[in-house]
């Protein structure tokens, strides 16, 4: 009897717990998929592209041409413009006290009109700078610089 007693003691003596574990390797198969698609698919999708509408009576704007201040190696400037009564490209050589006489009558009468720095590659960058806010000092709004595509 005591040897009945005890068997059943170590059988019955072991309450049966619930099973709280969660088995997650499914998820993470499904998120690996789902990841994968999404790679996949990501580069396929086309960027927004905007239509913009037509209007059928407009006008291009004229646009007024620069004035080209060249600056050459040897330090020397000219300035070339197209002039207003035959619309004839003259050329003048000046001074910086020229140029800043010149910019100044010529933004009086043409106030919109654009400038674009020409120098040569081997001008220091100080003399190009100092073109510039010169430039800007007399009250150009639109200052360029001019450079040769490879």
């Amino acid at each position: 009897m005591a040897g009945s007693t005890n068997r059943s003691s170590m059988r019955g003596g072991r309450s049966r717990r619930a099973m709280a574990d969660i088995n997650v390797v499914p998820y993470i198969d499904v998120m690996l998929v789902l990841l994968v698609i999404f790679m996949v698919t990501a580069p396929l999708v086309a960027p927004s592209i905007v239509n913009l509408p037509t209007v059928g009576g407009a006008a291009p704007q004229q646009q007024t041409p620069p004035v080209v201040v060249n600056i050459r190696a040897d330090g020397k400037m000219s300035v070339r413009y197209k002039d207003d009564a035959g619309g004839a490209e003259q050329e003048q050589q000046m001074t910086r006290a020229d140029l800043n006489n010149f910019v100044t009558e010529r933004e009086a009468s043409h106030p919109d009109q654009p400038v674009v720095i020409a120098a040569d590659k081997t001008v220091q960058y100080d003399a190009v700078m100092k073109v510039m806010s010169d430039l800007k000092a007399r009250g150009v709004k639109r200052v360029g610089l001019l450079v040769k595509s490879q």
